[in-house]
């Protein structure tokens, strides 16, 4: 195990409007609270692209990919040396972009790979209103497809969770890291729900209520479970002050890995962890470790 320190940064807060929206429905209608809960929960917050991510933006070529599965047309991110043979995935987080993880990718590409990105369904340019975590393993299915098998996919939150079931699924890959990996996917439920200022009890209902939408059992999803299914090294990174995702996710997910590895960080939060430079320079060292 291995500790870095530097600086955190407070996590994203659920707009005060929406919250009092959420308190009006559930003393007048609480079904009406659930759905309202449920639509919120699937829809992604589009955030311009900043301009520390620019130079990424402006290095890419743009693909369209088509989903079968999803029925939706999806971005994909080519950055720099396009005639590479070494392939390396970058999978963002919820609210996120193709461009996010630049730092990472700029890594990759002084150290030779050809990079994939994807705005995920609902997310940048890529189409849809409303997505999930499912979504999210059917794109990485689909951009595997196209561009696989990689030498290493990279997620963040969501897109680690992702990755992990895309993975254990049968998306081809040598290595993963994952950054800011959730577990259990009842506790992102009752995270949201407590995010939202709503009483506990509303968990459960939002949880069935989602399993309903999808037709699937969400605890399937665990990264936990999933990672059960997984034996190419991987490399597990957390922050002790992640105010998004407990450290204890970590430390959960890696004992269930054949050949997982976890790096702790100190005072960098969810987002900040992606362009650290002790961070990075362990991706890197992992990259180049001889299995």
């Amino acid at each position: 195990m291995t500790t870095v320190t530097t600086n955190t940064q407070p996590s994203l807060k659920i707009p005060k409007p929406i919250k009092i929206t959420a308190h009006i429905l559930e003393r007048t209608s609480p079904r009406m609270m659930i759905k309202f809960a449920t639509k919120l929960f699937s829809t992604p917050i589009k955030y311009p692209t900043p301009k520390r991510e620019e130079k990424m933006l402006e290095g890419c070529v743009l693909h369209q990919v088509y989903s079968k599965s999803l029925d939706k047309k999806i971005v994909v991110y080519d950055y720099m040396n396009p005639d590479s043979k070494k392939i390396a995935l970058l999978v963002h987080g919820w609210s996120g972009r193709g461009t996010q993880l630049f730092k990472i990718a700029d890594m990759l590409v002084k150290e030779g790979y050809r990079v994939m990105s994807f705005d995920g369904p609902a997310h940048g340019k890529s189409e849809g209103k409303t997505s999930n975590m499912k979504e999210f393993i059917e794109t990485i299915k689909t951009v595997s497809e196209v561009y696989g098998p990689f030498e290493v996919i990279i997620g963040h939150s969501l897109g680690a969770m992702s990755t992990l079931n895309a993975v254990a699924d049968g998306v081809a890959a040598k290595k993963i890291i994952c950054v800011g990996a959730a577990d259990v996917i009842y506790d992102i439920f009752d995270d949201f729900i407590e995010k939202l200022e709503l009483d506990k009890k509303y968990t459960p209902l939002l949880y069935a209520n989602m399993e309903r939408k999808l037709k699937v059992k969400m605890d399937v999803y665990s990264s936990s479970i999933a990672a059960k299914k997984i034996d190419i090294p991987t490399l597990i990174i957390h922050d002790h002050d992640d105010q998004d995702v407990p450290i204890s996710a970590a430390r959960h997910i890696v004992p269930a890995l054949k050949k997982g590895r976890l790096i702790e960080t100190h005072n960098l939060g969810h987002r900040k962890i992606l362009g650290d430079a002790q961070v990075i320079q362990q991706m890197n060292q992992f990259l180049n470790e001889v299995d």
